[in-house]
């Protein structure tokens, strides 16, 4: 599909998938789910209630001391708390490279596609949000991290298939277009 009404149709699925994933942030309720920056080159600048990565360890060290303190009144200990940190951190990096990936779209590549269609495959951004719809039935577990994995793999999909589209055509005015969305993808596999 080419032309103005397949990448909004496309970004379109993209913001129902990236809804559910900010609702599974709100309802893990942990800092560490809250929207964290994508990785960039430069420092480590964390906006207003962005979560850091690597968590510090002061953030670690009362969770791992209340669960000493619960087994030694018997109650069951907390197992799973640094694969939780890790999923959570997982699922905000994969939140913030989405929220990049549709503003590109709608404030570079829609006004690049009035001026030449080019190929749009909707399929990756319907299954980008069905994989976030089965995400959010499944809250944590394996099967959450496999579709967090898979998630992950489908944005890594539909960026690089923009970027070959794009690559297409020697524009001056796509230049920024590419450059954005591989600044993207580079943020995305560093997670």
């Amino acid at each position: 599909m080419a032309g103005p009404a397949a990448l909004l149709a496309s970004v379109s699925h993209q913001l129902g998938g990236l809804q559910t994933l900010r609702l599974l942030q709100e309802s893990h309720g942990s800092p560490h789910c809250r929207a964290a920056p994508a990785p960039t080159s430069g420092g480590s600048q964390h906006g207003p209630g962005e979560a850091c990565w690597p968590p510090r360890m002061e953030r670690e060290v009362p969770r791992a001391e209340a669960a000493s303190a619960g087994r030694a009144r018997g109650q069951p200990a907390r197992l799973g708390t640094l694969r939780e940190v890790a999923a959570c951190s997982r699922l905000a990096r994969v939140v913030a490279v989405a929220t990049r990936l549709v503003e590109a779209e709608q404030t570079l590549l829609l006004p690049l596609l009035t001026e030449r269609p080019f190929p749009v495959h909707l399929k990756d951004s319907v299954e980008f949000r069905n994989i976030c719809i089965h995400m959010a039935s499944q809250k944590e577990g394996v099967q959450f991290d496999r579709d967090l994995y898979e998630a992950h793999q489908c944005l890594k999909t539909i960026i690089e298939k923009l970027i070959c589209s794009l690559a297409a055509f020697p524009s001056e005015s796509y230049i920024p277009a590419r450059a954005s969305l591989r600044q993207i993808l580079q943020n995305l596999l560093t997670i």
